[in-house]
């Protein structure tokens, strides 16, 4: 449900910009981006605050978009976004000695130093790669291309990369025991 809460925008937006347009799909994504929020709202839960960031820029180069009647807007958006990642990442390593993936997923896995501001620069890097990418797609292809590889490339490419985290994070991971293993070592330490 999360999964499908966070991209509900994105899938609004595809479906309406194949049927009718880039500019009514731009209304339908700043629409989208309200019930998102909204949803947060209406189950009392926290708005993260990548929500707010995204919902801010939906909806301020969204209106641009719609009122300039200028798709420039919001293809800048989604670079603006990937960029504003990449630097918070950074900013908050070096200025502030806060490494934000760390923030997220300390709790729950345990790396050594190195490793976690290894995987922020690699997550930055990453974010500042897509930020780099739209632009050129965005700017260099017509718009239905730049709409596919918004909604297909750039989830594709996510998707991806969290992947290839976890794998280089496998071996990092605790090992959990399998019951027949515990069985087996309480059996031999008590026969010592």
């Amino acid at each position: 449900m999360q999964l499908f809460l966070e991209y509900f925008p994105l899938i609004v937006f595809f479906i309406v910009n194949s049927v009718a347009g880039i500019y009514w799909a731009t209304g339908s994504l700043i629409i989208a981006a309200c019930i998102q929020m909204l949803h947060y709202k209406f189950k009392k839960e926290k708005i993260p605050t990548k929500q707010w960031i995204i919902f801010g820029l939906v909806v301020v180069f969204g209106g641009l978009t719609i009122y300039l009647q200028n798709d420039a807007f919001l293809k800048w958006k989604v670079t603006i976004i990937n960029a504003f990642f990449a630097g918070a990442l950074l900013v908050s390593d070096l200025l502030f000695k806060r490494n934000i993936i760390k923030q997220f997923l300390g709790e729950s896995l345990a790396l050594p130093e190195k490793i976690w501001t290894r995987l922020n620069l690699a997550w930055a890097m990453f974010f500042l790669f897509c930020a780099g990418l739209n632009y050129y797609v965005a700017f260099n292809f017509d718009l239905d291309t730049w709409v596919n590889f918004k909604v297909f490339g750039l989830t594709g490419l996510m998707f991806i990369f969290s992947i290839t985290s976890i794998l280089f994070l496998y071996k990092y991971l605790p090992l959990e025991e399998d019951d027949n293993d515990k069985v087996k070592d309480e059996k031999s330490s008590k026969s010592n």
